[in-house]
């Protein structure tokens, strides 16, 4: 036995640790585990030239590099290969030096978190040396767009499932309120879940979806469709089953909103009282458009 006048500051801080993380070890540790927030992968265009009276400026004779830098501001880790930038704007005749107008993101972008405050970053280069080839007559304004297109996931944690077969039974939990909940940083988003009942020992959980972003959204696997947007959703316990709109594991938004309700499969067993933890996930892919000016002046 450790006696109390011989417990240093550092040997007492030690045993506290120690105590939490062996408190710790039957439950998966939610509170603030997600940093949060309503970005994904957000982009940008390098400047091409000077900036001069706020558009990026060269002159006519002048090469000029065109790069979009991705920097990943969600918690979902980006691999290889899942963004596709697509450069837009300018009739491609009118430019030279660009050998694609379609690149991916070579490496894993990072999620943000306390260790990369910042996210994940990849500056794809489509060209170093793209010159405009038209005449210019004093000067002339060409906007450049890139069409930005990503895989992303959107976790959502639910730590207190109230799991009770006789609802006049008032101890440990309550089912027919909200439940607290935890989201991690994308822009598809979750902003409410509530718990009910769908039948003596059915629980059941709803979760409301919006699209916090500008972008579009689209099933992983499918294109973008202007008229609809679609995601995929799991859960990690097989117990339950989740729908949105009569379709099981797929929602559609309407207005930018959708809504999941997820339910046991099977009655709890008689005289059932806990608290549970679920998880879902939720799978997309993302659109985006971003835009830059580009101002050419005549060399002479």
């Amino acid at each position: 036995m450790i006696h109390a006048r011989y417990v240093t500051p550092f040997l007492l801080m030690t045993l506290l640790l120690l105590t939490a993380c062996g408190q710790g070890d039957s439950n998966t540790p939610v509170q603030g585990a997600f940093l949060g927030g309503t970005q994904g992968v957000v982009t940008v265009f390098e400047p091409f030239g000077v900036e001069e009276n706020g558009l990026q400026t060269i002159f006519d004779t002048e090469a000029f590099p065109i790069e979009v830098t991705l920097q990943n501001k969600g918690e979902y880790q980006v691999q290889p290969g899942e963004v596709k930038v697509q450069l837009l704007g300018p009739a491609p005749e009118e430019f030279e030096g660009i050998p694609s107008r379609e690149l991916m993101n070579a490496g894993v972008l990072d999620e943000i978190s306390e260790l990369v405050p910042e996210g994940g970053e990849e500056t794809i280069s489509f060209t170093s040396d793209a010159k405009f080839v038209e005449e210019v007559a004093n000067f002339l304004d060409r906007d450049w767009f890139a069409n930005i297109e990503y895989t992303y996931k959107t976790f959502v944690v639910v730590p207190e499932v109230c799991l009770k077969e006789d609802l006049t039974d008032t101890r440990v939990c309550d089912v027919r309120e909200p439940k607290q909940f935890f989201v991690s940083g994308a822009p598809i988003t979750v902003t409410a879940v509530e718990e009910d009942t769908a039948g003596r020992g059915i629980m059941a959980l709803k979760l409301t979806l919006r699209n916090a972003g500008t972008g579009k959204v689209t099933m992983p696997g499918l294109e973008f469709d202007d008229t609809r947007e679609r995601l995929a959703f799991s859960i990690d316990d097989p117990a339950w089953e989740c729908k949105s709109a009569g379709k099981v594991n797929e929602a559609r938004l309407f207005n930018g909103e959708a809504e999941i309700v997820c339910k046991l499969k099977e009655t709890l067993p008689q005289d059932t009282l806990s608290t549970k933890q679920v998880k879902l996930t939720l799978d997309y892919k993302y659109r985006e458009l971003i835009q830059e000016k580009l101002r050419v002046k005549q060399s002479n």
